[in-house]
């Protein structure tokens, strides 16, 4: 019976090439641009991702603030290597762990300067940080060497320096005594967007130079999972796992360290406190890039929803009234109401999945030939999506459930002239003229 119920309805439809082939064309045109718009946001957040945790924030972090005094206040864990034998116990999970030194500084060139974020880091077990980190000028390996630093070209820009110039650091430690460091610049990078604005990186141990610290005393210890997707899971785990080894453990907070450090000074406790976050996170300061991102696409995509529902009624009405006398046949010779409403709706379903099929392949097409244009980003653009070169990322579920949604709509938009048809009185419907 389905069969050939499939067979009316596309027969139906070829009948009306004309007229399906332009509805069927408004549909696919929908498909490809939700598709498209999709692969869009989904490339940004691709991009974000993969740069953000080479950068900024494991998959997982374990942070901390320690309090010499109620009234002081700093983004350290202490113990680091304890801290993160608890987690590697509790979250197998872990691919790879780093340990990253955190903290601000005054970086003073001969002719400027300038406030920035520094990373302590150990580049020779940085996997991740030596995929995303491309140079312009120097040498990575050079970050091994104490009294080094990385630079991004934006930095290096305001402060008028290049490879092989000395910088001063100058930072206040823990106990709030100003020191500094002289550091060189031995590589430069090309700018990371928005996430590389005011960042630099250098050796560990000269960060804890500047600090003061202690060799067991670091920033945060970054997570890698096998699956980043578990993070949440794994950082509510870990955050009950940590305080039953004994830790002091903070209540879970989204929101990026530095945003918490002024909260922890007025707080009436000292020692060390451990802070387990995502990167989302960390990264919940950006995440409004794609709110309006995906704000603007869905807005456009209602608008032509509604273009295409309102081109499938008009459509379907005329149909119907072409029809009349056909469907008082039918009618007349049997047919109940139920099966007319059903012809009408799989005719609007062949309609809404061709189209929508047809759509999503030519999405998915543009898309690729997106990539493979390379199309370069205007520097403004490049700081907020944080793409040198504008990258769609569209997978087979993301375009199977564009095209879903859109054929849904379109069925769905069929129902009322296909009831209208339904209701249709057999003698009424077979002495229509025109």
């Amino acid at each position: 019976m389905l069969l050939t119920d499939l067979q009316i309805a596309a027969r139906n439809l070829v009948n009306h090439t004309r007229r399906n082939a332009i509805l069927a064309a408004a549909v696919a045109t929908v498909t490809a641009l939700l598709v498209v718009l999709g692969g869009v946001t989904a490339g940004i957040r691709a991009a974000m991702f993969e740069s953000a945790t080479a950068l900024l924030t494991g998959h997982v972090n374990v942070g901390g603030f320690f309090k010499i005094t109620s009234g002081s206040g700093a983004a350290l864990v202490s113990d680091f290597e304890k801290v993160l034998a608890d987690a590697r116990r509790v979250v197998p999970e872990i691919r790879f762990a780093v340990v990253r030194g955190r903290g601000y500084a005054k970086a003073i060139s001969e002719t400027q300067s300038v406030d920035q974020v520094l990373f302590g880091i150990d580049v020779r077990s940085e996997p991740v940080f030596r995929e995303v980190v491309h140079l312009s000028a120097g040498r990575l390996d050079d970050l091994s060497q104490p009294g080094t630093v990385l630079l991004f070209e934006e930095q290096a820009r305001q402060l008028g320096v290049h490879v092989g110039d000395a910088l001063t650091l100058s930072a206040p430690t823990t106990r709030g005594v100003s020191n500094t460091v002289d550091v060189r610049v031995v590589a430069i990078a090309s700018n990371v967007g928005i996430l590389s604005s005011g960042t630099a990186f250098l050796p560990s141990e000269t960060l804890r130079q500047l600090y003061q610290l202690k060799r067991s005393t670091t920033g945060a210890i970054m997570l890698y999972l096998e699956d980043p997707a578990a993070a949440r899971r794994v950082a509510a785990r870990l955050r009950g796992a940590l305080a039953s080894a004994g830790w002091r453990v903070m209540d879970a907070d989204p929101r990026p360290y530095w945003e918490k450090l002024a909260g922890v000074k007025s707080e009436d406790w000292v020692g060390q406190k451990l802070d387990v976050t995502t990167w989302e996170d960390e990264l919940s300061w950006l995440m409004w890039i794609l709110k309006a991102l995906q704000g603007l696409a869905g807005l456009l995509i209602g608008v032509l929803t509604v273009i295409v529902i309102v081109g499938i009624l008009n459509t379907l009405a005329i149909a119907i009234r072409e029809r009349t006398q056909e469907i008082g046949t039918l009618r007349a010779i049997g047919m109940q109401r139920t099966r007319v409403l059903w012809l009408f709706l799989l005719e609007a379903a062949l309609l809404g999945t061709t189209g929508t099929i047809a759509g999503a392949l030519a999405g998915a097409g543009i898309s690729g030939l997106l990539n493979v244009a390379g199309i370069p980003m205007p520097e403004a653009a490049q700081t907020i999506l944080m793409q040198r070169y504008l990258t769609l990322s569209v997978s087979f579920g993301t375009a199977a459930g564009s095209a879903a949604v859109i054929a849904a709509v379109t069925t769905f938009a069929a129902l009322y002239p296909a009831w209208y048809a339904a209701r249709l009185l057999p003698v009424t419907a077979m002495h229509h003229v025109g």
